[in-house]
Formats: structure tokens, C-alpha cells, sequence
């Protein structure tokens, strides 16, 4: 499982011109699921991001988590995360998990950070999506649970 997550002031997704997902500050992380992962990884990944302390506290020091700052979430789908780009000009998706399955995975991800009491707002799996991202730093980390 890979998720590269930034840290916003405000993000966005819109589907066919309709928003389906807006939030201000937090996080906005796009999700990819590969082989072999699972709902454990699943859950390991979430209590590290939602326990994360990457905002700033009153002294500019990186001390405050997402509770702290009364944050959201954004999750969107993006399977691209496991493009192999190795060979010749075309990227390979042998890695990503199967549509079907990546979903389940995703929709596991974003009830366990719903569960965990924090508002959580959402791409459409499977969709052409268009992201508005407003990064605040900018502050990115790719996070991955093999």
C-alpha cells in the first residue's frame, strides 16, 4: 500500500464538473492499493497518519497532529502510485491490486478513518477526477506498509 499525503490548506475533487469531496485544512492523501495488501495494512497505515504531528504548533515548531488542528481528510484513489516506469516510455501497473479489490480496500481505508471520529471526504473510485490542491508548505510524505 502507497500514499502520498499533503498537507493543505483547502483540496478539492470534482467529478464531471460536480464536487464530491472538499475539505480546508489536512490532509489530502491519494491512496493506491498493490498486491498482496490487505485491511491490516490498511489500518496500520491510517493510525500512523492520523497520529502523524506535521503541523505547525504557537513556536513554528512541526508538533501538532490532525486532531490537534481539528483537520480532515481527502483520500482519492489513484492507482498510478504503482507505476513501474523502469522500461521503455510506457508505464506498467502489474503492481497495482485489481480494480476490484483495490476498492474494497479503499472503501475499508476511509470507514476505519470515519470510525476513528475524523471527517473524511472522498474521490470516486474509478473516475476521470480533477484535484485542486492547495498545498500548505508545501509538506509531502509518500508512505508505504509492505
Amino acid at each position: 500500500m502507497k500514499i502520498v499525503l499533503q498537507r493543505v490548506t483547502s483540496a478539492s475533487v470534482r467529478v464531471d464538473g460536480e464536487s464530491c469531496g472538499a475539505i480546508d485544512t489536512g490532509y489530502l492523501l491519494l491512496f493506491g492499493a498493490g498486491h498482496g495488501d490487505n485491511e491490516e495494512h490498511c489500518r496500520r497505515l491510517a493510525d500512523k497518519i492520523l497520529n502523524l504531528r506535521i503541523f505547525s504548533d504557537e513556536n513554528g515548531k512541526i508538533n501538532l497532529s490532525l486532531t490537534d488542528v481539528g483537520g480532515s481528510l481527502l483520500v482519492v484513489p489513484q492507482f498510478t502510485l504503482y507505476a513501474d516506469c523502469r522500461k521503455g516510455n510506457r508505464p506498467n501497473f502489474i503492481q497495482a491490486a485489481k480494480p476490484e479489490e483495490a476498492e474494497k480496500l479503499y472503501e475499508y481505508f476511509v470507514d476505519y478513518c470515519r470510525s476513528k471520529g475524523f471527517r473524511t471526504e472522498t474521490g470516486r473510485f474509478g473516475a476521470d477526477m480533477k484535484v485542486e490542491i492547495h498545498n500548505d508548505g508545501p509538506f509531502t510524505l509518500v508512505l508505504e506498509q509492505e
